[in-house]
Order: C-alpha cells, then structure tokens, then sequence
C-alpha cells in the first residue's frame, strides 16, 4: 500500500521470528490496481510498502517472494543478504 510502512529487510525477519514463535497464521494481500477494500485494510495488523513505485501485481508478488525469501536467508545465518 502507498500509505503503508517501509520496512527494512531485517524488520522482515523479526517478524518471521515472531511469527513462528508465537505459532500465527500469516496472509499477505497484495491490492490491485484500485488498492485493497478499506475494510481489509482494517482489519490488517500491518500495512507495507513493498515500493514507492506503483507495480504491475505479479512482479508486486515477486518482491514480496524475494523479501521473504531475503529475511529467511538472514535467520538461518545464509550469505545471501548484504546491508
């Protein structure tokens, strides 16, 4: 969303952490082109940014793959993400 948080690579990863600590389901919505129904916004525990830029929604959901996949990498201690 274009009013939602930035979040570092990192903040991902605690979160993950949180996530699987606390045993909770996740889902993540990506909004089409007319953004999400307020009402699911409402309900939403966290709002992101995934980019400043407006995406086409596939490539939306790759850099919410590779966000996710980044923030794993850097809780099993893997090379793959640099600050």
């Amino acid at each position: 969303d274009e009013h939602g948080i930035d979040l570092r690579t990192q903040a991902i990863a605690d979160h993950l952490t949180k996530w699987r600590t606390n045993g909770q389901d996740v889902a993540f919505l990506i909004g089409g082109a007319n953004g999400l129904d307020p009402s699911l916004k409402a309900n939403g525990n966290h709002i992101w940014k995934l980019s400043s830029l407006t995406l086409p929604h596939a490539f939306a959901r790759l850099v919410l793959i590779e966000q996710l996949y980044r923030a794993w990498t850097i809780l099993q201690g893997h090379p793959y993400h640099r600050e």
